[in-house]
């Protein structure tokens, strides 16, 4: 993600079983190309070694107060400076309550005393210690100063015991650390997403549908919510876990997805409508498998409710953006269809796997991670973006639906 590419991160790890996945988060946060190191206390090097960070960083792992850095520099002064975020992942009882009252006696918490930049701790310890009374009022005392706080999981824990105090997976982590980075624009704002295909069943066994696979609205409903929107996305059927703190609802048809959508529509500011929606249903779905017994069998459809027609018709003060999927004459019919609903932007692409107008060959699309899209305005103005990630395509989309309210 373009939120975390050349940024400046510290992984401080203090002394739990949960430090192991520390090395699969160090691996996430490189992968999204930021610059990595680790700071760890000595009871941490009890269950994972300084080595293991060294040679997955490519750095020096922090572990003595008194060691100089570069040019004769104190360690812990020098590591804080030009930092974009620390994540303290696992955080155990003990560095909570160091960091909440102030107290440096150790290499992590000289260094965390040094930071400025947002901090984010994983809590992770047996859950008697995670509910004690002290611990819980050190985690306040870090809310109050502006630490993020990412909440252990629930679940068996390496003591034996169950109930919350687990350290979460390293893709939350990660999600929650790109959350900590990126401006607040959206905050107040309530943002309503539609993502993925949706099915019309012609039997319980077999339905039509389309290849949408949800990732583009997905990506808008998390980038959304990194940048403080209440989020809502209304989901058909995906293979894509939902995004984190969005109220993810499920549907399945045209109508279920419409019923949805216009029980929610006039509480949102924003509503971004992505999702393939099947612009026909079967007249008649059979209630038993239709068996194989004739060549050729006929399927009389009928058309479903135009959720963005309907959308554009009602729309008051909400801004409200479209997508449009076409296998030619993009401009032409992205602008129709922008004028039509009663858009104010509408966001068309290219599908499928011919060379298009221009005779450049262009990738289906669906399923992909990347798109190349073109930004139509209700001014007229267009804006072509090249291929790239769908998680910078939300975060450009975003940006100029922020224009669009100064």
């Amino acid at each position: 993600m373009a939120q975390m590419k050349n940024k400046n991160i510290v992984i401080g790890i203090s002394g739990g079983i949960a430090a192991y996945k520390s090395a699969e988060l160090l691996r996430l946060i490189q992968k999204q190309e930021a610059n990595v190191r680790v700071a760890m206390t000595h009871n941490a090097g009890y269950f994972v070694g300084p080595l293991t960070f060294e040679a997955l960083s490519g750095k020096p792992v922090y572990m003595n107060s008194f060691e100089k850095g570069s040019n004769s520099e104190i360690r812990h002064i020098e590591w804080a400076k030009d930092l974009d975020a620390v994540v303290v992942a696992p955080a155990t009882a003990n560095i909570i309550g160091k960091i909440a009252n102030g107290i440096a006696d150790d290499a992590l918490s000289t260094f965390l005393l040094a930071v400025t930049c947002p901090v984010l701790i994983c809590p992770s310890m047996n859950t008697n210690m995670y509910e004690k009374i002290s611990v819980q009022r050190n985690i306040e005392i870090l809310k109050k100063d502006g630490f993020f706080i990412v909440e252990p999981a629930s679940g068996e824990l390496a003591c034996g015991t169950s109930g919350q105090g687990r350290l979460p997976e390293p893709e939350e982590i990660l999600d929650r650390l790109i959350y900590s980075l990126c401006p607040k624009d959206f905050k107040g704002k309530k943002i309503l997403v539609t993502a993925g295909p949706t099915r019309e069943h012609i039997d319980p066994v077999r339905y039509i549908s389309n290849p949408s696979s949800g990732k583009m609205g997905y990506a808008i409903a998390r980038a959304a919510e990194h940048r403080g929107a209440d989020v809502t996305l209304v989901s058909g059927p995906v293979n894509l876990s939902p995004p984190f703190n969005v109220d993810t609802v499920k549907v399945v048809s045209a109508n279920d997805m419409a019923k949805a959508v216009f029980d929610k529509a006039k509480d949102y500011d924003i509503i971004i409508k992505t999702a393939a929606v099947a612009d026909y249903r079967p007249k008649e779905a059979a209630c038993e498998k239709i068996k194989k017994s004739h060549d050729e069998i006929s399927l009389v459809l009928s058309k479903n409710e135009d959720i963005l027609l309907k959308l554009g018709k009602n729309k008051k003060n909400c801004i409200l953006v479209g997508f449009a999927a076409e296998t030619q004459n993009l401009e032409v019919n992205a602008r129709d269809k922008l004028a039509r609903k009663n858009l104010d932007i509408i966001v068309g692409n290219l599908v499928g796997e011919r060379n298009d107008e221009n005779n450049n060959e262009r990738s289906p699309v669906f399923g992909m991670d990347t798109n190349e899209v073109v930004f139509f305005f209700r001014n007229g103005e267009k804006e072509h973006l090249p291929l790239m990630e769908k998680d910078m395509v939300a975060h450009a989309l975003l940006d100029r639906i922020k224009d669009l309210n100064r």
